[in-house]
Order: C-alpha cells, then sequence, then structure tokens
C-alpha cells in the first residue's frame, strides 16, 4: 500500500516561496493522478494542483501563474513550488494519489491514498 510523506512546510513572508515535496513508498506514482490539496482552518479541504497520469496539468484560479506542480518518476516523488506566497495560502498542504478518472482530478472524495500534511504560514 502507497504512503505519501509531505516536507518543505514552514513560515514565509508574503510574497516568499516554498517548496514542499511528497515522497511515495510501497508503489510508483506513475499510474495515478497526484495533487495537492489544502485545508486552512475553518474551511473544507480544497484542491490545489494536479497532475495527471496522462500528463495534464490542472491549477485552482487562485494559484495560477504562482505554484508549479511536478513529477521525478526516477525519485518516485512530487513537487510543488509555491511563489509570490499570500497570507491567505496559509494552510496544511496534503498530497495525494488517485487511480480515478481525469474528470475527478479535483475531488478530494476520489483520493485513494493522502499524506499526513505539511503547514505552511505565510505572514503580511
Amino acid at each position: 500500500q502507497m504512503q505519501l510523506v509531505e516536507s518543505g512546510g514552514g513560515l514565509v513572508q508574503a510574497g516568499g516561496s516554498l517548496r514542499l515535496t511528497c515522497a511515495a513508498s510501497g508503489g510508483y506514482i506513475e499510474p495515478y493522478h497526484m495533487s495537492w490539496f489544502r485545508q486552512a482552518p475553518g474551511k473544507e479541504r480544497e484542491f490545489v494542483a494536479g497532475h495527471s497520469s496522462l500528463g495534464g496539468y490542472y491549477y485552482e484560479h487562485y494559484v495560477l501563474g504562482r505554484f508549479d506542480i511536478s513529477r521525478d518518476i526516477v525519485k518516485n516523488t512530487v513537487y510543488q513550488e509555491m511563489n509570490n506566497l499570500k497570507p491567505e495560502d496559509t494552510a496544511v498542504y496534503y498530497c495525494a494519489a488517485e487511480a480515478g478518472p481525469v474528470r475527478s482530478i479535483r475531488d478530494p472524495g476520489t483520493v485513494n491514498y493522502w499524506g499526513q500534511g505539511t503547514q505552511v504560514t505565510v505572514s503580511s
């Protein structure tokens, strides 16, 4: 069974950058849609960015142009580069693997495997 472990979160000032890492074990990420979700206090878990098993990229409007998801098949690892961070980006960020249809990539209910999450805090 696949395990996903996130790292790279932390405290950064507005306008700064972070790179999150999702290291997978127990299975290969290649056949999965790989995504990042986030959850802020009092909010539902929401889709941030995804990379489908067919190679397509998906971003929500509030991160478009600032965040970049990528995967390294050899390292079996997923990344998310986050630039020009804003206080409203503050949340716990979760890595996710999904084997379902591409049209469900934004749906947290179809995720097969979740990471434990890593905290990102952006100060004003």
